[in-house]
């Protein structure tokens, strides 16, 4: 696990804004957002998938919505996304479920963020470890990823 200290290490030496909400601990974003006080379609969760050739990926969409696993499939141009385990997704991130951030993961991935999360000009997401969020410009995210912007909830 490479945890919140390499995260905000990360975000520093690229000059990236960003804000740490101290929080109880939790695991769902619902929870998280109950938990800080916000509105939970700001607060994004952050899917660690699989395509059908075995390459990891990152979803990243509204906590209040549900991913589209076919919609994130074509916007990949792949025949199949699947979500992974909460122990493959540590394994691959480098951070617990519950505290997996939008940016500075352990392993490269191409991300897909939904469309519907521009209209916000900063979101939240996991801060590193599932006692903190982390607020950060959705363009910040779209720039650090390279994401593909595309409508992958519902």
């Amino acid at each position: 696990m490479i945890g919140e200290d390499f995260l905000e290490k990360y975000l520093k030496r690229l000059e990236v804004w960003h804000r740490f909400i101290e929080k109880e601990e939790t695991i769902h974003t619902a929870d998280a957002a109950r938990a800080a006080g916000l509105e939970l379609h700001r607060v994004t969760k952050n899917l660690i998938s699989k395509t059908n050739e075995g390459e990891p990926i990152l979803l990243i969409i509204p906590g209040d919505r549900k991913v589209r696993l076919k919609s994130a499939a074509k916007a990949l141009g792949v025949r199949r996304v699947s979500l992974v385990s909460f122990e493959e997704a540590e394994e691959i991130s480098g951070y617990p479920p519950g505290g997996t951030p939008s940016v500075g993961h352990k392993t490269k991935m191409r991300t897909v963020i939904d469309k519907s999360l521009l209209q916000h000009k900063t979101v939240y997401c996991g801060g590193g470890s599932r006692k903190r969020l982390l607020e950060i410009r959705t363009k910040d995210i779209i720039r650090l990823s390279n994401a593909i912007v595309a409508e992958i909830s519902k």
